[in-house]
């Protein structure tokens, strides 16, 4: 149970590595310039909240409720995402840098990556139906068994996704990215 609740409030500048983010209900906040890195963000609840240029490298996230919460320019390095609490789950993420994250089982139709570092990501398993990766780079990012229909990677780069084991119908690609979809087969396009 919460035991606080905090609406409209900012926070700027708090380090969270030492001292950990009060357990409660915050609504309609925004984290600015926060370094969550290594610490403890499990058990809170987050509803419209936007995070704006945090640090949240190997934090642990598990049960946390994050509702329609934005992430701005956030270093998210090794956040296991499928730890949250998936009710209500509703992310978007720009700019941030999300590499060696995994989203591994979630629902995640119509998530938002815009320009992000995507590397390693883990999304096997993963529901992203309808989602955006608009100029985002998924260098070795895993796709496997994942629901990429309608998903949108026409300004995406560096992905490898095979289409044999993951469901693609009315996927969008840019006629540049099509070779992201052919490097199993190691074939040269020149």
């Amino acid at each position: 149970m919460a035991e606080s609740f905090w609406l409209d409030w900012e926070f700027t500048k708090q380090d969270y590595t030492q001292t950990k983010l009060l357990k409660g209900d915050y609504e309609n906040c925004r984290f600015v310039d926060c370094l969550f890195s290594k610490g403890f963000l499990d058990n809170q609840n987050f509803v419209e909240c936007t995070f704006d240029g945090c640090d949240f490298t190997n934090t642990n996230i598990a049960n946390t409720i994050f509702n329609e919460v934005t992430f701005v320019e956030c270093k998210m390095v090794g956040l296991q995402f499928e730890t949250c609490n998936q009710l209500l789950l509703s992310l978007k993420f720009i700019g941030c840098n999300l590499s060696i994250a995994s989203f591994i089982g979630m629902h995640l139709p119509n998530i938002e990556f815009y320009n992000c570092k995507l590397h390693q990501t883990d999304f096997t398993d993963t529901n992203l139906k309808q989602a955006k990766f608009l100029d985002c780079d998924l260098e070795n990012a895993i796709f496997e068994n994942t629901n990429l229909e309608q998903a949108d990677f026409t300004s995406a780069i560096n992905f490898n996704i095979d289409p044999s084991i993951n469901q693609m119908k009315k996927t969008r690609f840019n006629k540049d990215g099509l070779i992201g979809l052919l490097k199993k087969y190691d074939i040269v396009v020149t």
